[in-house]
């Protein structure tokens, strides 16, 4: 038998821990409200009984089981959209958890107090454990299949597995952690696969998208999160493309406050008639007030730069121990000329002597257009950030993003692959903004010197950084 191990506390010492790890969810917020249909609006009994359990806040599971309990009314409410959330004290195992979530957020615009809009955080860097989604069929008793995708890549639809009875005790076999989860095989899913054209529950209008929204309300108490329901698939893609843009710029999608809201948009669907119709329709939608722009690091700034060190690298290796200063990059300006030689014209230019002769490195091989110039001690003052002597040099914060593109470029943390790593690291270590600021931006520096020798940490330090995390 194979160990069990849980990704969150290692090798499980509880039958509880053995269970996937769900978050707890303390509420739900609806995204629009459930109305009499035409023939429940003509009883007059119906009408007075709605009406009263709606101004007391009951639940639309409650009104519905009241309806056909006391006036024998099946199916008498029919789901309506509107331009607010429902956001009532029956769906909130502490009822005063709704009252303060529309104190804070609700509006009044003429039709007393609705949420139409409210912050929210995510729990999770992972989108899916944010919007859960599947396909489902509900039945009387619960779900009775579901959509799932398995390491092939393949969507199954899945089922509960039938109920084994113990002949001996002539009753069914008690089962430990759950009933068990097959993959459904029967006359009309012969492969286990689901396939919506194919699945006589879906063309039934039986099988639907089902998906939530979970998430944190800020400033709102509670040991749990907040669900908000949804079947739409636009609703789906635009909350994807929304998280996807987020998660690029920051490596993350914790810590972002969110904006969920409602807007009409024209939508295209397929009527009875196999024609396509566009109707408007009010969607959830999801939001941030964020500056891209402000959520990219230096890494990204440093492009240029690198650009300009490498230009310089060339000139040197070209000229052997020379370089005129214009050509040499940014941080390096501000030096004082060691010597002036004369240039075209017989006018003289100040030079900086930044290496040693060639002729120091030449190979075993003799060949002199092998050999390598070796950094000078005056370009090992300047990687070091300071004149010859020691003194402190005046540098500006473009000259310190300068000297950490050099060490970027020297540490392989300028390419492609490893950009959104350091980014991620960066960001998590020091802040947001910390490459505007010249402190953080010496640190940095500090810690990618320091890397020089011992590359091996600092590659473990951003691999933490940018394993997922539970809650940020």
């Amino acid at each position: 038998m194979n160990a069990v191990v849980n990704l969150v506390n290692g090798p499980v010492r509880s039958v509880v821990e053995e269970r996937a790890l769900r978050p707890p969810v303390i509420g739900h917020i609806r995204p629009g409200i459930k109305v009499l249909t035409s023939k429940a609006r003509g009883n007059a009994r119906a009408v007075e009984l709605y009406e009263n359990m709606v101004s007391a806040g009951e639940s639309f599971d409650a009104i519905a089981m009241a309806l056909e309990s006391k006036c024998n009314l099946k199916n008498a409410l029919a789901p309506k959209n509107t331009p607010y959330f429902t956001c009532r004290r029956s769906d909130f195992t502490n009822p005063d958890v709704a009252d303060e979530i529309l104190k804070l957020y609700g509006e009044d615009r003429g039709e007393g107090l609705k949420l139409y809009r409210f912050p929210v955080l995510f729990a999770f860097n992972d989108w899916m454990q944010n919007l859960p989604n599947q396909m489902t069929v509900y039945g009387s008793n619960g779900r009775k299949f579901w959509s799932q995708y398995e390491r092939d890549g393949i969507r199954y639809c899945m089922t509960y597995a039938k109920v084994a009875r113990d002949q001996r005790a002539q009753r069914a076999v008690r089962h430990f952690g759950g009933r068990t989860v097959i993959r459904r095989q029967d006359e009309a899913i012969a492969d286990g696969i689901c396939d919506p054209e194919q699945c006589p529950q879906y063309q039934a209008r039986q099988c639907n998208l089902s998906a939530s929204f979970i998430f944190a309300v800020p400033d709102i108490k509670g040991l749990g999160l907040i669900e908000l329901p949804t079947n739409s698939i636009y609703v789906l893609q635009k909350a994807y493309s929304a998280m996807q843009t987020v998660q690029l710029a920051r490596g993350k999608l914790t810590g972002t406050r969110f904006w969920i809201t409602k807007r009409e948009f024209d939508i295209t669907r397929i009527n009875e008639q196999g024609e396509a119709v566009r109707t408007p329709q009010m969607l959830t939608v999801l939001d941030a007030d964020i500056d891209i722009g402000a959520l990219l690091d230096a890494a990204e700034d440093a492009a240029p730069a690198l650009d300009a060190a490498n230009q310089a690298v060339a000139l040197i290796e070209a000229s052997g121990n020379v370089v005129p200063i214009g050509n040499v990059d940014r941080a390096i300006t501000t030096l004082t000329p060691m010597t002036e030689v004369a240039g075209a014209g017989g006018a003289s230019s100040p030079v900086v002597a930044l290496t040693e002769p060639a002729s120091s490195s030449v190979p075993a091989t003799g060949n002199p257009t092998d050999a390598q110039p070796v950094p000078g001690p005056l370009l090992q003052h300047v990687l070091a950030g300071q004149y010859p002597g020691g003194a402190e040099a005046p540098e500006s914060l473009s000259c310190k993003r300068d000297r950490m593109s050099d060490l970027l470029q020297r540490l392989g943390l300028s390419a492609d692959d490893r950009k959104q790593a350091f980014r991620i690291y960066a960001h998590t270590t020091f802040g947001r903004g910390w490459a505007e600021r010249a402190t953080d931006v010496d640190r940095m520096n500090e810690r990618l010197a320091k890397a020089l020798t011992d590359p091996a940490g600092l590659d473990r330090e951003i691999d933490a950084a940018t394993q997922p995390t539970l809650l940020d």
